[in-house]
């Protein structure tokens, strides 16, 4: 069974005005294996980081959701909150409904039964979350032109720009003049 937190985001007015957040946390913890729901005004500042990591804390969390804008804002920002916490970063998932919902809603009701929806399918798959890690490998960074035509010629030549190492490969290209049957 999961430990499930939800964080709802307020993002100012931003989310607010479109969707009746309090009514969000309130849905979301009637949600299976959600143990703490809440919502806050602006989550990514410090006080709310501070919550989410308390309740991590308090509450034995092993799954995060954060309802609030793009993960392109602050993923990074929240992934490092429950790093700190003790939780595997990827334990983390993002529902955007600031421009997902509030920007392309403008009816409050309609706007909170969508948020409502994102964060019903949120919740089912942090649900099925797995703890990865992170790995560097190695990477060969030459390249190889496969083709002769017009197309292999000019990535060979902006290849040779760019001082990459570019491996030839396949036949070489010849040309040939088709005559007709004699």
């Amino acid at each position: 069974m999961s430990r499930i937190g939800v964080f709802v985001c307020h993002c100012g007015l931003n989310i607010a005005k479109t969707i009746r957040v309090s009514e969000l946390a309130e849905f979301a913890s009637t949600l299976p294996d959600v143990v703490v729901a809440r919502d806050y005004k602006f989550m990514c500042s410090t006080p709310g980081q501070e919550m989410i990591a308390n309740d991590i804390k308090e509450h034995r969390l092993d799954r995060v959701i954060v309802t609030a804008c793009s993960p392109l804002m602050h993923e990074h920002t929240f992934r490092k909150v429950i790093e700190k916490a003790g939780l595997n970063q990827y334990m983390l998932t993002i529902v955007n409904i600031r421009e997902q919902v509030s920007w392309v809603t403008s009816d409050i009701e309609e706007g909170t039964s969508k948020a409502k929806a994102l964060l019903n399918g949120a919740v089912y798959r942090a649900r099925l979350l797995a703890p990865l890690s992170s790995r560097v490998i190695d990477v060969n960074p030459d390249v190889m032109i496969v083709g002769g035509g017009i197309a292999g010629i000019q990535a060979a030549l902006e290849m040779a720009n760019t001082g990459k190492k570019s491996l030839s490969g396949g036949k070489k290209f010849h040309h040939r003049r088709a005559y007709g049957a004699v």
